[in-house]
């Protein structure tokens, strides 16, 4: 066995140990002393991510047209519409699409889990996104316009939409992870020819990575089909996303025997909740309802076991910090009406209000692989601490600096004519050109950049490492429910969008925008304060599954 100082350099100066012996199962010392990097990575699992990717591309192509589908009417050359319903009508409606989208999760989770296995409930909800694409593509024709086809198909289209996006929400995430084989870390040499330590849960955290990463790249979509709505009308752009989005089904498809494919584990749910009533009546105290403690004091046998109530109780942690993403959610969702509608109101310069939201997009692209492979790896080999819980508390706060700042942009806004407070809606701003049409107030829309650039570092940090966390605790066999139920936060805070739809509109949104940033801040500080202790269990959980791992290998 090496001593600390002896593994240290045997990592970095490259240890005479023979490559025959290599790769061979981590020591204690080297785990604590060895710089940690990702195991290796199947293909299956960038196949999926690059399926689900397909998958995002379409909703983030089709659905950046909407807020401009619903508030603008047709023929308005700075801005494209359709329905000409207006902004507060058009929040509301958004909001209330992503309350549905973000509640359709739980019951996919449940049928996932229980029934027809994560490969099933993909290809079911890849199959009604299809659907609802093409509905849109048909309705949304002039002459189907013309016939007052436009909102109800819409709606049916927000329906199907709704129901494939959240059943690929509850199964995408962990369906990735359950690519990456469960191995224990293992002393491997790396392309430096130095001597690492390899994990399963660092695969994990790359690859959800990289699958955000493929995401946003597809999200890049955005400024082809903002463009084209302008230049062309909505049905093509549309139809290009949707199109795209049926080429990347085919991988997954042609080598579907090549994917895990967990079966269903049975549905756990009831033996579950019975877990959480014994524990509710027994003063929140989920060792009341343990094997052993139900014998003792009740002498009735439990159909579960203690390691399925530890579980239970794992998960609960999970549960517990979706929770804290209510406020988060509210203003992650500002960015598909509010921040659009507020490009809306700013001279364009050469782009679309809503194409320039592609820059949220492309600072993702670029920041991603910045904070997974310079970062993350500078903090493990320096041993500093950067756990999931401080890295979405980080992400708070960056998400609260951006919609302060959407404050602060939207405060100008009101400072400059013609409009001043009401934006798009004075005699003042009337176009010479086109009677009946108003331009926007005197401000360049490009001031929205770093806006668009906070909001991508918070997203980042936030779910990416929410992700990563609740997979990691969520019981075994409940896996795809705990994912569903970040749903659940979400669909709040669309609820609060919904709710407060009646203050998306001038001159409110200076405090509207205010508002939610203090929220944010305060859910920032209040998030750290209670859960910080969560990532020291967390590290000192993988530490124990590592020891418990070596000791039964010997």
């Amino acid at each position: 066995m090496h001593s600390p100082v002896e593994s240290r350099e045997a990592g970095l100066l490259q240890s005479e140990e023979p490559t025959d012996y290599l790769p061979r199962e981590a020591t204690e010392d080297e785990i604590e002393t060895l710089v940690h990097e990702p195991q290796d990575i199947p293909i299956t699992a960038w196949l999926l991510s690059f399926t689900g990717a397909g998958a995002n591309l379409a909703r983030f192509g089709i659905t950046v047209t909407w807020q401009n589908y619903l508030q603008n009417p047709r023929g308005n050359p700075l801005l494209p519409g359709a329905l000409g319903l207006g902004q507060a009508t058009a929040t509301t409606i958004q909001s209330a699409f992503l309350f549905f989208r973000y509640l359709t999760p739980i019951p996919f989770a449940v049928v996932s889990d229980a029934y027809l296995g994560r490969h099933t409930t993909m290809h079911i909800s890849l199959g009604l996104l299809v659907a609802g694409y093409i509905v849109l593509i048909a309705t949304s024709i002039p002459s189907a316009l013309d016939q007052g086809a436009g909102l109800p198909g819409l709606v049916v289209t927000m329906i199907l939409v709704g129901l494939g996006q959240g059943g690929l929400s509850a199964v995408m995430y962990p369906f990735i992870a359950d690519q990456i084989p469960d191995e224990k870390p293992k002393v491997r040499r790396n392309k430096k020819g130095q001597l690492v330590v390899t994990e399963r849960q660092l695969a994990v955290q790359y690859v959800f990575n990289g699958y955000y990463w493929m995401v946003n790249v597809g999200s890049l979509v955005t400024i082809a089909t903002t463009l084209i709505e302008r230049h062309v009308d909505f049905w093509l752009a549309f139809l290009l996303p949707t199109v795209i989005f049926v080429i990347t089904i085919f991988p997954a498809i042609w080598w579907h025997k090549r994917i895990v494919k967990l079966p269903p584990e049975g549905n756990v749910l009831p033996q579950a909740t019975k877990v959480l009533l014994l524990a509710s009546v027994s003063g929140f105290r989920l060792s009341a309802a343990s094997p052993e403690t139900q014998k003792s004091l009740h002498g009735r046998d439990v159909p579960w076991t203690s390691a399925f109530v530890s579980e239970i109780r794992r998960g609960l942690k999970g549960c517990r910090v979706i929770i804290c993403f209510v406020i988060f959610w509210l203003c992650y969702d500002q960015s598909s009406n509010n921040i659009i509608s507020q490009a809306g109101q700013m001279r364009p310069d050469g782009i679309n209000n809503d194409t320039i939201q592609a820059l949220n997009s492309l600072a993702c692209i670029i920041i991603a692989p910045l904070i997974q492979d310079l970062l993350f790896p500078f903090l493990r080999k320096h041993k500093l601490p950067f756990g999931p819980i401080l890295r979405m508390t980080v992400g708070f706060l960056f998400t609260a600096a951006a919609i302060a700042y959407a404050a602060g942009i939207q405060h100008y806004i009101y400072s400059k004519g013609p409009c001043y407070n009401y934006p798009l809606e004075c005699d003042a701003a009337l176009l010479e050109t086109d009677s009946g049409k108003r331009g926007p107030n005197d401000v360049s829309i490009w001031l929205q950049t770093p806006l668009l650039v906070l909001l991508a570092f918070g997203e980042i940090l936030c779910l990416v490492s929410l992700n990563e966390y609740t997979y990691s605790e969520a019981p075994t066999n409940l896996k795809s429910m705990v994912q569903a139920l970040q749903a659940v936060s979400s669909a709040a805070g669309a609820a609060l969008g919904i709710a407060l739809g009646i203050a998306s509109k001038n001159p409110y949104l200076v405090i509207l925008f205010g508002s939610m940033a203090g929220a944010m801040a305060f859910s920032a500080a209040l998030f750290w304060i209670v859960f910080r202790k969560y990532d020291t269990v967390y590290e000192t959980r993988k530490s124990n599954l590592t020891t418990e791992a070596e000791s039964s290998s010997s």
